[in-house]
This record gives structure tokens, sequence and C-alpha cells, in this order.
């Protein structure tokens, strides 16, 4: 893949672009297997590829420029916004749409952030989009100074995009480099995305996380569902189980499954998910994973782990390895967290591996290993 972008220096952040993408792949797996060591009892199946171009189903743009003529990208080193609309790596529908985005900054006069001064409103526009082309919309601001013009404008662009689903605003009035604030204001009628995958439907709520290329989501689920399956657990957890992407694939009869997640809107989508597809034996808390298996009378068969790049964390993975639980299901964006996690909880013995390509002119990837007690 070739970006202009990237060829004229402008953006940088996909480190591997013009690297032929079987060296990227190669050397992932590779790098992947010497982080984990020496494990003879591991079996590695072949990488997953993905798709090299347009797999990002979300848009992360920081907003900048002038209401006239804003950009929607990066900022450069001086903190001056770098017009990325044509990202390659970003889905077709998400470029198709960011051109109406920018008009609507320009007609609902939201100013932009500036950053050297800390003067302006908008700070960011994410834009996810689901695998059936719908949009949803979440314009970042500084205050609720422009939510009327946002509210009055919003018609518009409804009717300029009418794959947009949700719109919402949230409120971010740190000068802070987070992306986010913690208030979220919904303007339109529905307030999660819905994210049809094999298997599963799942509700996406604003402040939720979903992966990066739904192409390898949905391949990271079938690949659980399938090793899940061959052993036959009767109880398990999945905890940071987000929107329930890995709760809702591996739901069986006679099969109890518990989603534990701390973010509240998550957990609301999990349970909504759970309730359309009539899964009695699926449910879902909001609770601190680590606090919720120390608080357990005792482990279930199976534990599934998908933890933020910080990985499981000293406690967590110290319960895994005296709980006495059969086997784990790891998924980690960080094979050096996952390396240390494993050698917290050495009597799980890693069996099952396989790299997923899910950011692909990147360096990073997803790495799915199944533990087995020895």
């Amino acid at each position: 893949m070739q970006c202009s972008y990237f060829d004229a220096g402008a953006c940088r952040s996909c480190t591997l672009m013009g690297v032929p993408y079987a060296e990227q792949l190669a050397a992932k797996e590779s790098g992947c297997r010497e982080l984990l060591g020496d494990h003879p009892d591991l079996r590695w199946l072949p990488p997953v590829a993905g798709p090299e171009s347009g797999y990002r189903n979300k848009a992360k743009m920081v907003v900048g420029g002038t209401v006239e003529a804003p950009t929607l990208g990066i900022l450069d080193a001086d903190g001056h916004g770098v017009d990325l609309r044509a990202c390659g790596i970003c889905s077709p529908g998400l470029r198709s749409a960011l051109p109406a985005l920018a008009a609507f900054v320009t007609r609902a006069s939201l100013t932009p952030y500036d950053v050297p001064s800390r003067t302006g409103e908008l700070k960011h526009v994410l834009v996810t989009e689901s695998p059936d082309g719908a949009l949803m919309v979440r314009l970042v601001l500084r205050s609720r100074e422009p939510l009327a013009r946002v509210r009055k404008h919003l018609p518009a662009l409804l009717a300029s995009l009418p794959q947009v689903r949700v719109v919402t605003v949230n409120l971010q009035p740190a000068h802070a480099a987070v992306l986010e604030g913690e208030q979220e204001i919904v303007l339109t009628e529905a307030s999660t995305l819905r994210m049809r995958l094999p298997g599963a439907d799942l509700h996406l709520p604003p402040q939720s996380f979903f992966q990066t290329s739904t192409a390898i989501a949905g391949a990271l689920y079938r690949e659980a569902a399938q090793w899940v399956a061959g052993l036959a657990p009767t109880s398990v957890w999945d905890l940071y189980c987000g929107v329930g992407g890995f709760a809702l694939h591996l739901a069986a009869p006679g099969r109890t499954v518990t989603g534990i997640e701390t973010s509240a809107e998550a957990v609301t989508g999990a349970r909504t998910s759970a309730r359309e597809a009539g899964l009695g034996e699926v449910r879902f808390e909001v609770a601190d994973a680590t606090a919720f298996a120390l608080a357990a009378d005792g482990p279930p068969d199976l534990v599934v782990v998908n933890p933020p790049r910080r990985g499981t964390g000293r406690e967590l993975a110290g319960w895994l390895e005296t709980s006495g639980v059969r086997q784990v299901l790891y998924s980690s964006c960080n094979a050096v967290s996952l390396a240390r996690d494993l050698a917290a909880m050495p009597s799980l013995r890693p069996r099952l591996g396989r790299v997923l390509d899910m950011f692909p002119q990147t360096t990073h990837y997803e790495v799915l290993v199944l533990l087995e007690r020895a």
C-alpha cells in the first residue's frame, strides 16, 4: 500500500507503510513467538491476514484550521491541523462521510479548538462505521456553547448523510491530551450503533470499545468460538468483556456465560444484544474484572480475558494461577504485557496460538492464546 500523506511526511502514524505486506505479517508473527518464549507444547496456527487498506471502522479526527476551512486529521508539531480526509486505512464509508462532516463544521460555526492558544470549541470528530454501512458521529466539544447550533443544523447533516444513525456531543473541557470527556449528550433517537457480525449482533454505545478492524474482529470471535467448542465448558467468564463480543459468540445451550466490564454503557449495550438474541444464560455485570474474580466463590470452567494494552496485571494473573481454572483464553493487543502475564501464571501452559493482523501498516497486532492447566 502506498500513502501520499506518508510519502510527503505529513503523517507517519503507519510506521510500516510501504513495507510489503507479506513481510509485515511474517515479522509480526516472528516477533510474537519470540516475545512469548519457548513453550514446547504451544502450537501456532497460521497468522490471519487483515485487509491492507480501508480496514479501520473508526476515524478519530482531530479538528484544526478555521470554521471556513476546517481540517480533519492530526496536528503537526506546532499544533496546527493537517487534513487526512483521504486516509487510506480508513474504510471507504468513513472517507466518503468526512467531506459532509467538514461542511457541517462550517455550517454550524463550530470553531476548531486551537491547542497553542487554548481557544475554540470543536476538538475531535469521531466516526464509527458498522458492517452494514451505518455511522455513529460524535463531536467532542470544549463546552455546551455550540450545542444549540449543532441541534439547529443536525437535520441538514442527517439529510446529507442518511447513513448516520447516532449523533452525540461529548464534552471534554480540559486542555489535555485526552480524547473525550465523561459526559455524552445523545442527539438522535438511536443511542447505539448495531454491529452485525456473523454469530452475533452487537450494540455499540458511544463511549464503548470495539475492535479496529471489523473483518478481523469477526475472525477473532469465530476463532475463539471454534477453540471453545472443542473444550465444551459449562461455565465461562468473559473478563473485560466490553460490549460482549466474546461472551455472545461463546453462548451455547447448557453453558452459562458471565461478562464483566467497568463501563456501564458497554454493559447496557451487551445486555440489549443478549436480550434480542434470546440468550437467557448470558448475563453481564458492571464490575472490575480483578475485584470480581477475587470475590467469587470459585472459578468457572473457562475464563476469557481481553485486557487493555497494560495486560491483566499481577493481581488477576496471580488469581488465575491459583484459582484452579482449567482453561484460559487470552486475547491480547500487546504481546509484551501478555508475556509478562504468562510468566506470572506458569501452571497455565500455552497450547494454541494465533496472530491476527488487526492493524496492517503498523507494528501492532492481536494474538489469541489458549492456556490449559498443567
